[in-house]
């Protein structure tokens, strides 16, 4: 029920904004990251919710990544399939209307479009620290 409602506020929120013009780091080989929303949180002083739009080409990726220690990150597959992995957990694909989250700390070590011949595309929000402007910084080697 929670998920739903949340769920549903997000994609609300995420069809009425109009989309901001720029492109944000975080992108891989065939990867197009566009920050769409960014309001302060009223009721959270210091929080912000931030929404991206992640694409993926067919056979695309993100560079393995973690992203801010202030961040919750809640994904929501909008088309095609992604296959991601957090931490050293098993890597899983969700299909479009599936949805996963992230937690503060989380290492995001794949993250992909799970299929070569058809494009995917991801909405993550992420609640954060309204000072962070980084939301993704790519694994040390």
């Amino acid at each position: 029920m929670i998920r739903s409602l949340v769920r549903a506020v997000v994609l609300t929120a995420f069809l009425s904004a109009p989309a901001l013009a720029h492109d944000t780091p975080g992108g891989g080989e065939g990867a197009k990251v566009t920050l769409v929303y960014d309001h302060e949180l009223p009721n959270v002083p210091g929080k912000s919710m931030r929404g991206v739009v992640v694409e993926y080409a067919p056979g695309g990726f993100s560079e393995g990544h973690t992203h801010p220690t202030s961040a919750f990150i809640y994904a929501t597959v909008l088309e095609g399939a992604i296959r991601s992995q957090d931490n050293d957990g098993p890597a899983t694909v969700y299909k479009a209307g599936e949805s996963f989250s992230e937690l503060p700390g989380d290492r995001h070590g794949v993250s992909e479009n799970a299929s070569k011949t058809q494009p995917a595309k991801l909405l993550a929000v992420f609640v954060v620290d309204t000072a962070q402007q980084e939301l993704t910084f790519p694994l040390k080697k």
